[in-house]
């Protein structure tokens, strides 16, 4: 063999040695996953951690640490993320932007994953119990005994049938605020603590309209009730409004839309169908059965009888 072709030939396997290692070089990149996971800050009671996981892969997982005795606030800043929790089994998948306030009372990991995804992001919050504890003293008020048993009893995890809380505009600035701060020292835990206070005083204002919320999709019920139980006194609108403690419109708006009948209507109702059930006692004066069902006049009572029932109460005493 010539040396001219012995040149060609090693030139030629140096250059296919280069293709193979750009190959290779190629196929990491694109199979390869970058992870960003930092401690942001840590104190005796308080810790963050910032996460962020980048592939060309599918399929991505993290894992974070929830410590004896702490709650944990965890924003999921990236799509479809799914959570098991080791200490209770149960599985969740959180939508971006959403998050959850979790109590652990002893030290507990959980899995993260994300399907058909290139990111999994989060910022994990935690603080020990007794930071909080001293925080809200439970012991000053009722409400702020409240509070922490909601914290302990992970109330705060779903905000309305199984649906975890959406995070708000404020809460996204002040994790911007804590990922972009620089200064260290007391300056950066003095600005942690009250960042986290603001961040929890949000997730309680939040949680409190959603039972304000609740209390009022039950308006025409506690409505119902009250002249059920009330039918029989000489209230007006003004009264019952101010004893349930809602608006005037909206208490007639509420009810009639709820049972198609007003009010007035109902409470007339309520008190024929009583006057019909005394008049056959003959012992029981009509005047008295006036009074009993809420009419302080006696041709008032007359009046609405006959025209509900076509006849007077003293006819139809007497059959």
């Amino acid at each position: 063999m010539h040396l001219s072709s012995l040149v060609i030939i090693f030139k030629l396997s140096l250059i296919g040695c280069r293709l193979l290692r750009i190959i290779m070089k190629t196929k990491t990149l694109r199979t390869m996953k970058q992870t960003k996971r930092g401690l942001l800050f840590k104190s005796e009671d308080i810790k963050v951690i910032f996460n962020e996981d980048t592939t060309n892969e599918n399929y991505l997982q993290s894992h974070f640490i929830e410590g004896e005795s702490s709650f944990n606030l965890l924003f999921l800043l990236s799509p479809n993320i799914n959570l098991q929790a080791s200490d209770c089994g149960t599985q969740f998948k959180f939508k971006k932007n959403q998050y959850i306030l979790h109590y652990s009372s002893s030290e507990s990991r959980a899995e993260l994953w994300t399907e058909n995804q290139e990111v999994l992001k989060y910022i994990q919050i935690q603080v020990n119990y007794q930071y909080i504890f001293d925080l809200i003293d439970p012991h000053s008020t009722i409400e702020s005994a409240e509070i922490l048993e909601n914290m302990k009893n992970n109330n705060f995890i779903f905000l309305h049938k199984q649906t975890p809380p959406n995070m708000t505009v404020e809460m996204h600035m002040i994790l911007k605020e804590i990922l972009g701060y620089s200064k260290k020292g007391i300056m950066q835990k003095l600005f942690i603590e009250a960042k986290i206070i603001k961040l929890l005083i949000l997730i309680f204002e939040q949680f409190n309209e959603k039972d304000i919320e609740e209390d009022l999709s039950k308006t025409p019920e506690t409505i119902k009730k009250f002249l059920d139980e009330n039918y029989h006194k000489n209230l007006k609108i003004e009264e019952i409004s101010k004893i349930i403690g809602i608006n005037q419109n909206k208490l007639r708006r509420e009810f009639k839309e709820h049972y198609q009948t007003t009010i007035v209507n109902y409470i007339s109702e309520l008190r024929m169908l009583k006057a019909k059930k005394m008049i056959v006692n003959n012992r029981i004066m009509i005047k008295e059965i006036a009074i009993e069902c809420g009419y302080e006049y006696v041709q008032n009572f007359t009046r609405a009888f006959k025209k509900k029932f076509g006849v007077s109460p003293e006819k139809l005493r007497l059959g």
